[in-house]
């Protein structure tokens, strides 16, 4: 009996998928149609390379033959077929996975703000959370500031890495370290009091760091507020050296994730190194970020 409503589910999930891949046209996704085009929407092999998955295990799921996929699976294939929040959340219980936090790594991004991150192609973006958990980054993102996919735990936030880790730091000139603190600690101060008093994630950072880092708890101490908006800022590479960047930020109706997008900063080279940037990819980043 078990097996027949395992293999219902998985089959209704595969038919899910492949529903949601018919309707997306390649455009929405930044993929360029060519000319022989004869399936509506995306190809299997498309969605597949938009979720960092193997084609053969796409192919699986959409059969409803495949394993339960994860959790984190899900939040990309989420993300690869531009679901809403309903229907995320219907895709998590077709696989009998619990529905991530709000705030955590594989929590839904609007469609629309994927949309937007998708066309800024000649520069690095990505989409973070009130509190610095990381949801997606483009391509050019990953080659200026590292891959943050890789994190877990705890320190999915960069907020947690920054005074709990001092090869985060690594990311700015030393000089600016003491203004990024105060930064980091006044703006999440203001994210804390957006959410609920009672919120679970931020009650958990706060403590964590107030405890691990003397210097997060006399900035804490302190109670400056300031929503962290556009930056002017200096950015550490291994091969480019030093970028300076204005950092732009659009933020979400509830205000508990932003779209950042870095430009260069006029007067500085760093336009040339953005260039650089975009032909030497992640081939040059190996610095832990």
């Amino acid at each position: 009996m078990a097996s027949l409503k395992y293999t219902g589910k998985y089959t209704e999930l595969g038919a899910f998928l492949r529903s949601r891949r018919e309707r997306i046209r390649p455009e929405d996704v930044g993929l360029v149609t060519g000319p022989r085009r004869r399936v509506p929407g995306l190809r299997r092999e498309e969605v597949a390379q938009l979720a960092g998955a193997s084609v053969d295990y796409y192919n699986e799921l959409e059969r409803g033959a495949g394993s339960q996929p994860s959790e984190q699976m899900l939040a990309a294939l989420a993300r690869a077929l531009r679901l809403t929040s309903d229907e995320r959340d219907y895709l998590y219980r077709l696989a009998e996975r619990p529905l991530p936090a709000a705030g955590g790594p594989q929590a839904h991004v609007h469609p629309g703000m994927l949309d937007l991150l998708t066309r800024l192609t000649s520069t690095p973006a990505q989409v973070i959370t009130d509190l610095h958990v990381t949801l997606v980054q483009n391509p050019l993102a990953v080659a200026l500031l590292g891959d943050h996919a890789r994190f877990r735990g705890k320190n999915v936030s960069f907020v947690h890495r920054w005074f709990t880790d001092p090869d985060a730091r690594r990311l700015y000139p030393e000089a600016d370290h003491e203004a990024q603190s105060r930064a980091f600690v006044a703006d999440l101060r203001a994210a804390a009091a957006r959410r609920d008093a009672k919120d679970p994630e931020a009650r958990a950072l706060i403590a964590e760091l107030t405890t691990r880092s003397a210097e997060f708890a006399a900035l804490w101490a302190r109670h400056e507020v300031k929503v962290r908006a556009n930056d002017r800022k200096r950015i550490n590479h291994p091969s480019l050296g030093t970028l300076e960047v204005n950092c732009l930020n659009l933020f979400s109706e509830d205000g508990r994730q932003r779209l950042l997008w870095f430009t260069p900063a006029l007067g500085t080279d760093s336009a040339d190194k953005l260039e650089l940037l975009a032909v030497i990819g992640t081939q040059l980043t190996d610095t832990p970020r």
